[in-house]
């Protein structure tokens, strides 16, 4: 049976090779079409640079910007808003057009929380990410975007309350993480065979690992507790306005 397409949706420039890059790097593998969308950070930035490589590893082919601002970093994208701060309408619309031009079987993004931290991009990105699925499908919906598709299945990449442990190398404690009962995770994938390619997905952004956040972090461990944390992703299946779920599941 095919490996369905795979379109992951993430705020930042690293979060694709963190959340989800054994599942892009098994999928590519396994002959599927695969590919990344970014909502932050302009095209001539080093991150964005450093984001091609990582899909260049990953085999997700070349960055699609949404091309907003980070919440944080104003610099990411002179001249254009932040992407909490940009009409809704809009953000959603540049995503349906990449629903539709891309056509993907499975979309994967941040869960509610926004992951571990909470970062308010992240969870603007799980937001317009939802609403673009089920946009994408109603054909009087952004008519200017494209062939309306309906993906068939989306999965919001979580962290679950078993793994707290292993993730307070990151600095927060279990008060602190956002992470999810156990029952749940729908889909507990191991990425092991795959951890080296999605590890040199991570040290490719190598302006976060000179700056100490999540992949300079993960650099300083010794490889076993890397693995734990890196070599597990889990995600929560949610139901698509089309109700054809079952008929596509993540290659776990």
């Amino acid at each position: 049976m095919p490996v369905p397409s795979l379109l992951a949706v993430f705020a930042h420039p690293d979060d694709e090779s963190l959340f989800s890059g054994g599942v892009l790097a098994r999928h590519a593998a396994a002959g599927a079409r695969t590919a990344v969308v970014t909502a932050t950070w302009a095209a001539d930035t080093r991150r964005a640079a450093e984001l091609a490589e990582a899909l260049r590893i990953l085999g997700a082919g070349k960055p699609r910007l949404l091309g907003y601002a980070d919440a944080r970093v104003p610099r990411s994208a002179p001249g254009s808003p932040r992407f909490c701060d940009a009409p809704l309408e809009e953000s959603v619309g540049r995503l349906v057009a990449h629903l539709r031009e891309f056509r993907p079987q499975i979309v994967v993004t941040h869960d509610a929380y926004g992951g571990l931290s909470g970062h308010e991009d992240h969870v603007h990105a799980h937001r317009v990410t939802v609403l673009a699925v089920q946009a994408a499908g109603l054909e009087r919906l952004y008519p200017d975007a494209g062939a309306p598709w309906q993906p068939s299945a989306l999965y919001l990449a979580t962290h679950p309350h078993s793994a707290v442990r292993a993730l307070s190398v990151f600095g927060l404690d279990g008060k602190g993480m956002n992470t999810v009962p156990d029952d749940r995770v729908t889909a507990t994938v191991d990425v092991r065979p795959w951890l080296e390619r999605k590890w040199a997905a991570v040290r490719a952004h190598r302006s976060e690992v000179e700056r100490g956040a999540a992949p300079g972090l993960l650099g300083g461990l010794p490889d076993d507790v890397r693995e734990s944390i890196l070599g597990t992703e889990w995600y929560i299946r949610q139901e698509c306005v089309s109700g054809v779920l079952g008929a596509t599941e993540l290659t776990v």
